[in-house]
């Protein structure tokens, strides 16, 4: 929290020295603690499903579509990263959220457009993250049910306690003041994403030196044998939106780069954070997808820890996916601090009197220290959590809806905004060669998100169909 002091109050030596050039109190983090931050909102659950997604697009396009979006997206976050001081990047004045950096370089509407595709898309990923969460904490009940039964017996578990387990967690654990206090919770979440998907690669790689056949094309699933035209077609779609969201994490750049100290400049470290989070990612990324679709071929699951593509050994299965309920744990708090950070700062700012608002109340924690307790923080991310379980329990094929949220804000977060602003900030002339290649990729980068989209609406049109309200795992 951002405290402001008299001109009078600099003149303390220890004052200035425990302050960054803005007043704020001095950032600590560092690039590793920044590609935690990174890991820990990328390499989520999803990296399972890649196997999936292979299978639809073959042996050919697959690495081709993972590699591809790989590097658009290491290539826009450095832009960005560029853009978090205005308007020179070393020297400039901060920019504490993204709506703050489009608002420094672009401004007027497209400052209102920015703040709605991020906090939306921010919002959409913590119910989602309720869903999937929930989810594999019912795999490990439904693992030892398998073990102890057999494989034919339904097992059938639903999936709300569990996701008011998870809520409770996050009631807890979200009264943590801000991003600048996550970063141990992200290095956990970081070990964990490392653990199950290793894990998750570990099988894969025994199924496939167990010799059993599997069939796997260069074009993935084959129309007349595995789907119809049209299902190959709206498959092919969501499978391009999958890869593409999966690297995507500009909706928290920004509110990352801000906790990093000023020496060496932020936006060389956040570079390097960039570096080593993405291509981090992209090796589990390729080894998992590919691997995967080796073992399972076009018969893949949209998750093959969760879906039961292995049920033995089953205290191994159970291991991962409490490690996927962990690093959830961590990643729906990276999600939802910047959240938290622009309602509360819009309320200081609309009612700076309110007390109930604005003032800290210090409490002494055995074994910690002074704790400071805002009692519309802990009211309003408290509501804040409850809401978004109980929209998980109503809607629990939310996830297909994320999927169509995913595609909207893609393309202008990961995409637009950054090379709009990359433009204004080098103010490279209209019509240059870099200036139409630059134009060019926002422009593909628009279609595979409008794709995308139809492919989610498709797929949420499904969901629609066979829709039963409070459904249980079976």
């Amino acid at each position: 929290m951002f405290i402001e002091r008299n001109p009078g109050d600099y003149e303390s030596g220890d004052i200035c020295k425990n302050l960054d050039d803005d007043g704020r109190v001095k950032r600590t983090g560092t690039w590793v603690t920044a590609s935690a931050h990174i890991i820990t909102a990328v390499i989520g659950s999803g990296v399972l499903s890649l196997a999936w997604a292979i299978a639809q697009l073959g042996w050919v396009a697959g690495p081709a579509v993972l590699m591809a979006f790989s590097c658009i997206t290491y290539f826009t976050s450095t832009l960005l990263a560029d853009c978090y001081r205005a308007p020179d990047p070393v020297y400039g004045k901060r920019n504490y959220t993204y709506m703050d950096v489009v608002r420094a370089y672009l401004g007027g509407r497209k400052v209102q457009l920015c703040g709605l595709a991020q906090y939306v898309n921010l919002l959409g990923v913590t119910i989602g993250y309720t869903i999937t969460a929930s989810i594999s904490m019912v795999a490990v009940k439904r693992s030892n049910c398998f073990h102890k039964h057999g494989h034919h017996v339904k097992c059938q578990t639903s999936n709300n306690p569990f996701m008011a387990i998870f809520a409770c967690i996050q009631i807890v654990l979200s009264q943590i003041p801000n991003f600048h206090n996550l970063s141990w919770l992200s290095i956990l979440a970081a070990i964990m994403s490392f653990a199950y998907s290793s894990i998750g690669l570990g099988l894969s790689i025994a199924k496939v030196a167990g010799g059993e056949h599997v069939r796997t094309t260069l074009t993935g699933v084959t129309v007349g044998v595995d789907v119809s035209g049209s299902e190959k077609i709206w498959r092919t779609f969501q499978a391009i939106g999958d890869i593409a969201f999966a690297y995507a994490y500009s909706t928290v750049l920004v509110e990352i780069q801000d906790t990093i100290k000023s020496s060496p400049p932020e936006n060389k470290s956040m570079k390097r954070a960039t570096t080593l989070g993405v291509s981090t990612t992209t090796i589990f990324y390729v080894l998992c997808g590919l691997v995967g679709y080796a073992a399972f071929g076009n018969d893949a699951r949209g998750n093959f820890l969760t879906g039961f593509g292995f049920y033995e050994p089953f205290w191994l299965i159970d291991f991962a996916n409490i490690c996927i309920a962990i690093h959830l744990i961590g990643a729906y708090q990276v999600f939802a601090q910047p959240l938290f950070g622009f309602i509360e700062g819009w309320c200081a700012r609309r009612w700076p009197e309110n007390k109930f608002i604005t003032r800290e109340h210090a409490v002494d924690v055995p074994c910690y220290g002074v704790y400071y307790v805002n009692f519309f923080r802990l009211v309003w991310r408290t509501g804040y959590v409850i809401v978004t379980a109980v929209v998980a329990m109503i809607f629990p094929f939310f996830n297909d809806f994320l999927g169509l949220i995913g595609a909207g804000s893609f393309w202008p977060l990961t995409v637009y905004f950054p090379i709009e602003m990359h433009i204004a900030q080098t103010k490279l002339p209209k019509y240059s060669f870099r200036w139409i290649w630059l134009k060019v990729l926002s422009w593909v980068c628009l279609i595979v998100s409008l794709i995308a989209a139809a492919g989610s609406v498709q797929g949420l049109i499904q969901s629609l169909k066979t829709f039963k309200p409070f459904q249980t795992q079976d």
